[in-house]
C-alpha cells in the first residue's frame, strides 16, 4: 500500500515536471536565477523551484498600432499622423533582457522616428512621400530595435490629418486645378478637332482634284482610242480594197460615198476636193454623149389631131 503512494505520488510530481512548448512560441527558462536556455516548440523536462520560466513568447509576426501624433512640419504645419508597425522577436533572449517593456519602447520610439522625418519635409512633400517616410522609418526602426531582438519588416502611414483649415485650402486649390485641367481640355479638344476638319477639307480637294484629273485623262485616252480606231477601219477598208483590186469605177464610187457623208454634215460651207469636180464632170460628160448613163426613157409622140373634112359633111 505504501509502495503505491510513493509510486502515486513519484507519477504526478513526473507529469509535473513536463512542459508543452506550443507552435511558434518559446519559452526563456532562468536556472537559479539566471538565463540558462530557449525552449523550442515541444516536451521539455522541468525541474520545479531550481528552474523558472523567465519570458514566454512568440515568434509570429505582430502588429503596433501606434496612436495618432501630432507632428510639425517644415512649413509649421501641425498634423495628426499615425502609424503601422510589422515586427517579430527573432531573438527570445534579448527580447527578454534587452528592455524592460520592448513593445513600449518601439512604439515611443515610432513616434519620436516619425517627428523627426516628418519635420524635416514640408506639407506638400509629406502627403506625397508616402512610401519615402515609411522606408526610412522602417530602416531607423529596425536597425534602433536589433538589441531588443526585434526585427522590423515593414511600416506604413494609415493616416495623415492636417488642420481643417489646411484641408480647406487643399480643396479649393484642387477645384481650381481640376477646372483648369478641364479647360485646357476642351481648348486642346477644338483645336484637335479644327486641325482634324481642315485635315479632312484639304484630303477632300485632293482627292477631287485626283478624280478630276484621272475623268480627263481617261476622256482623252477614249477620244484617242476611238480617232485610232476609226483610221484604223479606213486604213482596213483602204487594204482591202488594194487586196481586192478594185477598178477605177469603185474607187470613183466611193469617192462620192464619202461626197454624201460630207453633205449630211450641219457645215453651212462645204469644201470639195478639185479631183473629185473633176472626176463628177469627166462622168457627166461621158454620160451625155454616149448616153449609157441617161436613165430617163424617151416620151411618146402624141397623135395629131384629125380635123373634119368641110366637104364631106
Amino acid at each position: 500500500m505504501l509502495y503505491g503512494i510513493i509510486a502515486g505520488v513519484v507519477i504526478v510530481l513526473l507529469l509535473l515536471c513536463i512542459r508543452i512548448v506550443p507552435q511558434a512560441n518559446e519559452w526563456v527558462i532562468e536556472f537559479l536565477g539566471k538565463y540558462y536556455t530557449t525552449w523550442k516548440a515541444g516536451v521539455h523536462f522541468y525541474i520545479p523551484i531550481l528552474e523558472r520560466v523567465a519570458k514566454k513568447t512568440t515568434i509570429k509576426e505582430q502588429v503596433l498600432d501606434a496612436p495618432p501624433q501630432p507632428v510639425i512640419t517644415k512649413d509649421n504645419v501641425t498634423m495628426q499622423i499615425d502609424a503601422v508597425v510589422f515586427f517579430r522577436v527573432f531573438d527570445s533572449k534579448m527580447y527578454t533582457y534587452g528592455a524592460v517593456n520592448p513593445i513600449s519602447a518601439l512604439e515611443n520610439l515610432t513616434a519620436t522616428t516619425l517627428r523627426n522625418i516628418v519635420g524635416e519635409m514640408e506639407l506638400d512633400a509629406t502627403l506625397t512621400s508616402r512610401d519615402m517616410i515609411n522606408g526610412n522609418m522602417a530602416a531607423i526602426l529596425d536597425e534602433a530595435t536589433d538589441q531588443w531582438g526585434i526585427k522590423v519588416s515593414r511600416v506604413e502611414l494609415r493616416n495623415i490629418i492636417p488642420p481643417k483649415e489646411i484641408q480647406n485650402a487643399m480643396e479649393k486649390q484642387m477645384k481650381a486645378e481640376r477646372d483648369r485641367r478641364e479647360t485646357l481640355l476642351q481648348a486642346e479638344g477644338h483645336k484637335a478637332a479644327a486641325i482634324t476638319r481642315a485635315e479632312g477639307d484639304k484630303q477632300a480637294m485632293i482627292l477631287a482634284a485626283e478624280g478630276e484629273r484621272d475623268a480627263r485623262i481617261a476622256r482623252a485616252e477614249g477620244e484617242a482610242k476611238a480617232i485610232f480606231l476609226a483610221r484604223q477601219a479606213e486604213a482596213d477598208g483602204i487594204k482591202a480594197l488594194k487586196e481586192a483590186a478594185a477598178d477605177y469605177a469603185v474607187l470613183e464610187l466611193k469617192k462620192y460615198e464619202s461626197l454624201i457623208q460630207v453633205a449630211n454634215g450641219q457645215a453651212a460651207k462645204i469644201i470639195i476636193p478639185t479631183d473629185a469636180v473633176e472626176a463628177v464632170t469627166k462622168n457627166v460628160l461621158f454620160s451625155e454623149t454616149s448616153g449609157l448613163g441617161d436613165t430617163t426613157k424617151p416620151g411618146t409622140k402624141q397623135p395629131e389631131e384629125v380635123k373634119a373634112d368641110p366637104c364631106c359633111d
